[in-house]
C-alpha cells in the first residue's frame, strides 16, 4: 500500500500533464485560426488593393480592402452569440471543432478565388462573403479556446495557462507574417500578385487537418459537465441572462480589450501600409519587422499571464495599458528614422506593453461570468470590442493618414484608446484566485478572499 505523501505528487503530475495536453490543444487551434485572421489583414494592405480593388489610388483601394477585412469583425459578435449559446449548452469542444472548419474552409477557399480581372466586381464580393464566415468562425473561437483552459486548470495558475492560447494570436501572426515574408524574399513582386499570394490560403487546408487531429483529442470541460447536470430546462437562453445580469461584466471586457485591440491592429496591420506606401520602404523591411516582434510577443504573453497570478490581473493591465499610452509618444518617431532596427524596436516594444494587456485578459474574462453563461458572456465582451476597436483601427489610421498626411493623429488615437482601457481596469473589481464553480451569487470563495488580502 503506497504512502498518501508518495500518491499526492503523482496526482499533481497527472493533473499538470492534462492541464498541458489541454492548452497545447487550445494553443495550437488558435494558432491556425489567428493564422487564417491576420493572413487576410496581411493580404489586404499588401496586395489585395491591387488585384481585388484596382480601380483606385493605392490609399484608397488599400482602404476598400480594410472595409472588407472590418467585415470579418462585424460577424465576430454574431458569430459569439451563436458559439456562446451552443457552447453554454451543448459544450466548448464541440463548437471548437466547428469554428475550425468554418474558419480553415473559408480561407482555403480565398487562396482558390478569381481576382477583378477575370470576374470583375464578383470577385470581391466573393471575397467579402468568404470573410463573413471567417469572422463568424473566429466569434466562436476565441471564448471556448480561454475557456476549456480556464475551466479545467485550477485558481492558483489560471492567469499562466489561460495566457497560453492569447499567445495564439502572434503565433498566427508569426506564421502568416512568415509564410508572406519568405515568399517576398523569393519572389519577384508581379509573381507574388499573379499567384503567390495565394499559396499562404491553400496552406491553411494542411493546418486544419493538424489542428483538428489535435483538438478532437481534448476531453470536455469538467465544470461545464457539472453545470449541465444542474441545468434546468425552464432556464434563459445563456445570452439573455447575460445582457439581464451581467451586462456589467460586459461593459468591462470591452473596455479592457479596447485599447488592447486598437493598438494591436495598428502595430501589425496599419504598420504594412505605414511603412510600405507611406515611409516607400520595401515589404520585406514591414513584414520582417513585424515577424520579430511577434515572436517576442509569443514569449512574453506567458510570462505577463504568470505575473498576474502573483501580483492580479489589474496590476498588470494597468502597466500594459498605462505603457502603451506613453509608447505611442515616441512609436511613430521612431518608424520615421526609416531604419529597420529601429522599426524592429518600435514594433517590438509596442507588442511587449501589448502582451501585459492581453496575457491576464483571458483570466479576466473568464473570471468575470459564471460557468452557465461564461462562453456566452467572454465571447460577447470580446467581439462587440472587436467592432468597436479592432474592426476600425486599420480603417481610422489609413483615413487620418490620408486626411493628415501625418502620424499625429494616429498616435493621439492609439493613445487614447489605451487611456480607456487603463481608466477601465483601474475602476473595475480583481478577479485573480476567483473559483469558477462557484456562481457569484454564493458570494467569493476562501481562495479568493486570500488572494484579494494579499
Amino acid at each position: 500500500m503506497s504512502h498518501p505523501d508518495t500518491a499526492m505528487p503523482e496526482n499533481g503530475r497527472e493533473r499538470s500533464k492534462g492541464i498541458a495536453r489541454i492548452v497545447s490543444a487550445s494553443l495550437i487551434g488558435t494558432t491556425i485560426e489567428w493564422y487564417d485572421f491576420f493572413l487576410y489583414g496581411s493580404a489586404a494592405a499588401l496586395v489585395f488593393n491591387k488585384i481585388f480593388f484596382p480601380k483606385a489610388d493605392p490609399l484608397t483601394g488599400t482602404l476598400i480592402a480594410f472595409l472588407t477585412y472590418a467585415i470579418g469583425f462585424a460577424a465576430r459578435p454574431l458569430g459569439g452569440v451563436v458559439f456562446g449559446h451552443f457552447g453554454d449548452r451543448v459544450g466548448r469542444k464541440k463548437l471548437l471543432v466547428v469554428s475550425l472548419v468554418m474558419m480553415g474552409g473559408a480561407t482555403f477557399a480565398m487562396g482558390l478565388l478569381p481576382t477583378y480581372a477575370t470576374l470583375g466586381v464578383g470577385a470581391p464580393l466573393l471575397l467579402t462573403a468568404l470573410r463573413l464566415v471567417q469572422g463568424f468562425a473566429l466569434g466562436g473561437e476565441w471564448g471556448g479556446a480561454v475557456l476549456i483552459v480556464s475551466e479545467h486548470g485550477g485558481d492558483r495558475k489560471r492567469g499562466f495557462w489561460a495566457s497560453w492560447p492569447q499567445s495564439g494570436a502572434p503565433g498566427g501572426n508569426l506564421l502568416a507574417t512568415g509564410v508572406l515574408a519568405l515568399l517576398a524574399s523569393v519572389q519577384s513582386d508581379e509573381t507574388f500578385r499573379a499567384w503567390g499570394w495565394r499559396v499562404p490560403f491553400l496552406l491553411s487546408g494542411v493546418l486544419v487537418v493538424i489542428g483538428l487531429w489535435i483538438r478532437v483529442s481534448v476531453s470536455e470541460s469538467p465544470l461545464f459537465l457539472e453545470a449541465k447536470k444542474q441545468q434546468r430546462a425552464h432556464e434563459r437562453v445563456p445570452v439573455v441572462d447575460v445582457f439581464r445580469t451581467g451586462w456589467r461584466q460586459v461593459l468591462v471586457a470591452i473596455g479592457a480589450r479596447f485599447g488592447e485591440n486598437i493598438s494591436y491592429y495598428i502595430l501589425t496591420s496599419f504598420l504594412l501600409v505605414y511603412v510600405t506606401q507611406h515611409l516607400k520602404l520595401p515589404k520585406s523591411t514591414a513584414l520582417d519587422a513585424v515577424l520579430i516582434g511577434s515572436a517576442v510577443h509569443f514569449l512574453v504573453i506567458p510570462g505577463w499571464g504568470a505575473l498576474s497570478d502573483r501580483v492580479g490581473r489589474r496590476p498588470v493591465m494597468l502597466l500594459g495599458a498605462g505603457g502603451m499610452a506613453l509608447w505611442t509618444l515616441v512609436f511613430f518617431t521612431l518608424l520615421d528614422t526609416r531604419s529597420f532596427a529601429t522599426i524592429t524596436l518600435a514594433v517590438t516594444v509596442g507588442l511587449v506593453l501589448h502582451g501585459a494587456m492581453y496575457g491576464p485578459q483571458a483570466a479576466y474574462v473568464s473570471e468575470l461570468f459564471d460557468t452557465r453563461v461564461r462562453y456566452s458572456g467572454a465571447s460577447m465582451g470580446s467581439q462587440l470590442s472587436s467592432i468597436l476597436a479592432g474592426a476600425l483601427a486599420p480603417i481610422i489610421a489609413v483615413e487620418l493618414l490620408k486626411e493628415y498626411d501625418s502620424s499625429v493623429p494616429i498616435a493621439i488615437y492609439m493613445g487614447l484608446a489605451a487611456v480607456v482601457t487603463a481608466l477601465t481596469v483601474a475602476v473595475a473589481r480583481e478577479t485573480r484566485g476567483r473559483d469558477l464553480a462557484r456562481a457569484e451569487a454564493d458570494g467569493p470563495s476562501p481562495t479568493t478572499v486570500t488572494a484579494r488580502a494579499t
